[in-house]
């Protein structure tokens, strides 16, 4: 309980109604005699603000870390503090320290799930961000690894708790099949979740290229992602609405791909506040480095549009602030044409006859362009001889091949066994993803800049349409999400961005209704599909083939 004579700072969003702040202004003297000052701050947006607003307040000469909230009211957790007025319950999930001098309160722990942690890549790296984390270790953290497998859980489980010894974490560590036992109580939920990727992904790419769908890499754009987009859609909106009932408040951050669509569905048929997040942008800024021969942290960039589809707006000189496009624009007419065409080729096109430079690849905008099959050496992708059968009937994995030069091919020609390296075995340092420092600015109150998040666009990008999920730069601390308003896109950018809204919108309607009708129009607006003939049987080919793992569709 809280003594007598403590004074508190309560930070409330107008949100509040009046009738709450004057109940709580009659309760000062009735509860322990307590000294209230209220602050209002507007209320803001949905994801300008999240669940887990922290402020600052002095406690008997001491600091505490008292919960505000800061989103929409219709999604805003209440305030432990203000339960405690209105209700006459104790504040159960603040202790005082007693071993300490200064009479500190604590919170209940900060609590994580990761859905999905049985994924060599994701648990691991994860894992690491949480307990390398020095603003969270101020904390008690509850990191809880779920994984609908079992057996997948046991490597990594002994890894996070050997990790959280080594480094003298005090952190709360299970690990969990069960979603329900998962979410209990969480307040950010992590989730990275496929089925069988290489398998399906190989379907994805190969089915539409034999009915002449020239689409590249098929995993966020073209034909073959609207169907790892429905198997994505099944488990991550069972996610969404699972967290509705266990843990309204808490925020999803989602690695899981396809990153838009994903997003849009569960933005569309969800009140989870979801947040994606992608490492992505971080190979274009690295690409506009490449071409002006300038370090990357001498420069400052800002993209946006969609998930593996964005467009710098800003490229300058972070010390001088002289507008760097002119000069990357003169270095790439003087490159060599050549010069890491798999990479930049198509972003040299673009650049030429758009005005802006893309990010993140062209393997990766140029699912979104019906022709850029002419800029991607992708011919080797999911490579395999036709003549040994169909992998998916063989059972073989094939080997995915980003690139077609010496990065891919340049080997051996004795075949070499590839092992997975253990995680106790991989380096000690963040991967540097988005979820924990999204934590840390939160939870903790740590200001963090953020290149980019796919949110709801709220005027965020002004000539794309409300409510798509895009792609902006944030900035995140305790009052949480703050995106950045972009200037208008290009129009014949804008142009090919809005084309996937309208995809992602009808690939939710045939998700949510089950029609397959819905599907077959996402499928003929895609630029890679020629045929309407080869659509309707690549249709039927892929939910046949793929119907153990995709949603109902008829």
């Amino acid at each position: 309980m809280i003594a007598a004579d403590d004074h508190i700072d309560c930070c409330l969003n107008i949100h509040y109604s009046l009738d709450v702040i004057f109940r709580l202004s009659s309760l000062v003297t009735a509860r322990q005699g307590l000294r209230v000052r209220f602050h209002i701050r507007p209320a803001t947006n949905i994801y300008a603000g999240t669940a887990l607003g922290v402020a600052d307040s002095a406690v008997s000469g001491g600091r505490y870390r008292l919960p505000t909230c800061a989103g929409e009211a219709r999604c805003c957790p209440e305030n432990p503090l203000l339960r405690s007025l209105l209700s006459g319950e104790p504040l159960a999930e603040m202790n005082r320290n007693r071993s300490g001098t200064d009479g500190r309160l604590r919170m209940q722990p900060i609590i994580i799930a990761l859905i999905g942690a049985g994924s060599r890549s994701f648990g691991p790296e994860t894992v690491r961000d949480v307990l390398l984390s020095e603003a969270l270790a101020e904390h008690h953290v509850n990191l809880r690894l779920m994984d609908i497998v079992a057996d997948n859980l046991s490597d990594i489980g002994r890894y996070a708790k050997s990790l959280a010894e080594k480094l003298g974490r005090n952190c709360e560590i299970s690990t969990i099949t069960s979603l329900e036992a998962a979410l209990d109580g969480a307040q950010f939920v992590v989730t990275a979740v496929e089925i069988g990727r290489s398998l399906y992904w190989a379907q994805d790419y190969h089915i539409p290229r034999k009915y002449g769908f020239r689409q590249v890499f098929a995993e966020n754009g073209g034909p073959g992602s609207l169907f790892h987009a429905l198997r994505a859609m099944k488990g991550m909106v069972h996610i969404a609405r699972t967290m509705e009932r266990i843990c309204p408040d808490a925020i999803l951050l989602n690695y899981t791909n396809p990153m838009h669509k994903v997003c849009d569905a569960i933005t569309t048929l969800s009140n989870t506040r979801c947040v994606g997040l992608c490492h992505g942008v971080w190979m274009g800024m690295e690409q506009v480095s490449y071409i002006l021969d300038k370090p990357v942290d001498e420069i400052e960039m800002e993209a946006c549009g969609i998930n593996h589809f964005t467009w710098f707006q800003t490229i300058r000189d972070r010390r001088t602030g002289e507008d760097l496009y002119p000069r990357l624009r003169e270095a790439e007419r003087e490159g060599d044409w050549l010069a890491d065409w798999h990479e930049i080729g198509l972003a040299r096109i673009l650049l030429r006859r758009f005005g802006l430079y893309p990010s993140p690849a062209s393997s990766h905008f140029g699912e979104y362009i019906g022709w850029a099959h002419e800029f991607s050496a992708n011919e080797l992708d999911w490579f395999y001889d036709p003549a040994d059968g169909q992998p998916w009937q063989t059972g073989k994995v094939l080997e995915y091949i980003s690139v077609q030069d010496a990065y891919g091919t340049e080997r051996p020609f004795k075949k070499q066994e590839q092992k997975h390296q253990p995680a106790d075995e991989q380096a000690l340092e963040p991967s540097g993803e988005l979820a924990i420092p999204i934590m840390e600015s939160i939870a903790c109150g740590k200001r963090r800049r953020l290149d980019a998040i796919n949110i709801p666009n709220r005027g965020w990008i002004p000539n794309l349409p409300d409510e798509m999920v895009v792609e902006v730069p944030a900035t995140s601390d305790l009052s949480g999400l703050q995106p950045k308003r972009m200037q208008p896109l290009p129009e014949p950018i804008a142009a090919m961005i809005r084309l996937q809204g309208s995809i992602n919108q009808l690939l939710v309607q045939a998700f949510a209704e089950e029609s397959k009708s819905k599907l077959l129009q996402a499928v003929l607006l895609e630029p890679t599909v020629t045929s309407y003939r080869g659509a309707m049987e690549m249709v039927d080919e892929m939910l046949t083939l793929q119907r153990d793992v995709l949603p109902p569709i008829h």
